[in-house]
This record gives C-alpha cells, sequence and structure tokens, in this order.
C-alpha cells in the first residue's frame, strides 16, 4: 500500500454508493448507520489525536474496534444487542472497503474477526386473547379521536403491521372490495394482506370522503400520525385496558408487541410457518421460526400427544435386557 488513504471518501462512498444505491436500505436502517459513524469517528478521532477529517483508512483497527465496543458498555451503559449492532456497522464498512480496493484484505479480516456478543434470548412479548380484546374496548368510539385509535389498534391486530408500516398507510393502499391492504414495509418490500370484515367497516368509517394521498390514520391537527405517535397512543389504551386485565400490568405493550400477537394467534390457528412469514413480511423463515419456538400453549399440547400411557396399577414395565449376541459382536470388532 502506497500512501494510507483518507477514511472520509470511502465513509461517503459507504451511506451513498452502498446503504442506498447498491442494498436499498430502509430509513431508518440508514440512520442507525448514520448514529454508529457519529459515535466512532469521535472516539476514533480522540484515540488518534487528530481531527475526524485527518483519519485514515487504517485507524480503525480491530483495537479500536474493542476499545470501542468498551466504550459503549461502560461510559455508555450499551447493552450486547447495541454493541453488535455497532460491531455491524464496522464489519460492514471493512467489507465495503475491501472489496473494492484488494490490499485491504488483510486490515477487513482482522475487524471481522471481532466477534459479536452472545446476546440472551428473551421470549417473544405477546397478548392473549382476552388482553388483546381489552385492549380493542379500551378506546372510547363515542368520540372521533377514540373512533381512529381504535381502527389503529384493530388494522395492527389484524395485519400484524409494524409502526412505521400504519403510520406511511394512505387511502390508496386500501382496496376495502377485495378486503385487503398493500403494506409498504422495511426495505421498501410491499406485501399485501386480508383484512376481516370488521377491519374492512371500521377502515370505511374511517376514510369516507378522503382523498387516494390522505393518510388513514390522522393526528388531531390533520396530519399523519407519527411511528412515535403511535407508540404513545398503544401505551395510553394499554393503561386503561390493564385495570380490567391485571395480568396486562407486568407485560411491556407496543406496537410491536401486537405485531408478535398476531404472529402467535395465526400459529395457534393453524396457519403455516412460511404464510405468516410472507404475512409478516420477514425476509427470513428463520425470524418467523422465534414464535413457534416460544408459545408454551403449544409445547404443552405437543408434550400431551407424546406423553407416556399411564400405566396399570400392578403392571410391571418390561425391564431392558442387553442382547449378548450384539455386544459380543461389538467387541470383536
Amino acid at each position: 500500500m502506497k500512501h494510507p488513504e483518507l477514511l472520509a471518501p470511502w465513509l461517503r462512498r459507504f451511506l451513498l454508493e452502498y446503504l442506498i444505491d447498491e442494498r436499498n436500505l430502509s430509513l431508518n436502517t440508514q440512520r442507525s448507520y448514520r448514529d454508529g459513524l457519529t459515535l466512532l469517528l469521535p472516539f476514533a478521532a480522540k484515540r488518534r489525536r487528530c481531527s475526524v477529517e485527518a483519519l485514515v483508512v487504517q485507524d480503525l483497527s480491530a483495537p479500536l474496534a474493542r476499545e470501542f465496543l468498551h466504550h459503549l458498555a461502560v461510559s455508555r451503559h450499551c447493552g450486547p444487542r447495541t454493541q453488535n449492532q455497532r460491531l455491524a456497522l464496522l464489519h460492514a464498512l471493512a467489507r465495503f472497503i475491501a472489496q473494492r480496493r484488494p490490499e485491504y484484505w488483510e486490515w477487513a479480516t482482522q475487524i471481522q474477526a471481532v466477534p459479536f456478543r452472545k446476546c440472551p434470548t428473551e421470549l417473544v412479548p405477546f397478548l392473549e386473547p382476552e388482553e388483546i380484546h381489552a385492549l380493542l374496548e379500551a378506546p372510547d368510539q363515542s368520540s372521533p379521536q377514540g373512533r381512529r385509535d381504535h381502527a389503529l389498534l384493530l388494522f395492527l391486530y389484524n395485519t400484524g403491521a409494524r409502526a412505521n408500516e400504519a403510520a406511511k398507510l394512505t387511502v390508496a393502499d386500501l382496496d376495502l372490495d377485495a378486503a385487503s391492504v398493500r403494506l409498504h414495509g422495511k426495505g421498501n418490500k410491499r406485501r399485501s394482506c386480508p383484512l376481516w370484515k370488521d377491519t374492512v367497516k371500521t377502515l370505511t368509517t374511517l376514510v369516507a370522503g378522503r382523498s387516494p394521498q390522505s393518510p388513514v390514520f390522522l393526528s388531531c391537527r390533520g396530519q399523519a400520525l407519527t411511528r412515535f405517535g403511535i407508540h404513545t397512543l398503544v401505551e395510553r389504551h394499554v393503561r386503561t385496558a390493564s385495570q380490567p386485565q391485571a395480568s396486562m400490568r407486568n407485560k411491556r405493550v407496543s406496537p410491536h408487541c401486537l405485531r408478535h400477537t398476531t404472529a402467535m394467534h395465526l400459529l395457534r390457528s393453524g396457519v403455516d410457518i412460511n404464510t405468516i412469514r410472507a404475512w409478516l413480511g420477514h425476509a427470513s423463515l428463520q425470524t418467523t421460526h422465534i414464535y413457534a419456538q416460544s408459545d408454551l400453549q403449544m409445547k404443552a399440547k405437543a408434550l400431551a400427544v407424546c406423553a407416556p400411557p399411564a400405566s396399570k396399577q400392578g403392571t410391571k414395565l418390561p425391564v431392558w435386557k442387553p442382547d449378548v449376541n450384539t455386544l459380543q459382536f461389538l467387541r470383536s470388532l
């Protein structure tokens, strides 16, 4: 390698050429990478005692990556998942540079050798049928805002949509005659979901007289609800629903929890896992398998099916006896 190259031009290419043009990643993912670099670059500049603009590619070394992860854990109190998210940024950046400059392969290999931290496996939070029913009944439907809130909660439970997908939903995305909706998901992926008759009826009343470009779920100011507004709305009605349903008080219920609830109830209803994957818009079937692993009710049913038959009182169970001929054969080998 003749001369050290400045890091800044590579960062610009990585953000514009890789994230947007090649991968077409979602805006939230782009912002996550941006925020990670905002933390990493000042840390690296301080360690190298130079300005951010003076950093070269080799300054982002494997030892610096480990120091950065330690800094996140100790100074910023970041958990393993957040640390892994920042490390994934470093891995992607190193791979991007090495693929375009083979002389950086050794440098990139050292960075990619920094391992991800093992994260504890957590059970997927979801609501039982009586809990989701209490949540749907929580809004006061005698007011326009209450009817909007009920429609939103019903829509989230029906479709398993992410909060951002519901926030971006327009009237044109609804095909109420065919009882379906088109959702714009992560990575600019689109999928269709069927709607229940109750959902169609509720949405028909909600969007009556609206233009096709109008957002479906509007705020009090007539603007589209943001994903943060949807999150706050769900939390507000959870507090109301938790009064008759004490079991909800110890659960952290969010729009994503409703998404998990949709998947778990579909699974319990006998819908195959691949259909649920398409319903939720998962890129990988492995992501959807977490629901099958987390459902204690289905595990209990499987255990009952596999349980050995009860032995009659006084009946001795057969005793296993070794096959002498087989053992002699094995010893003779």
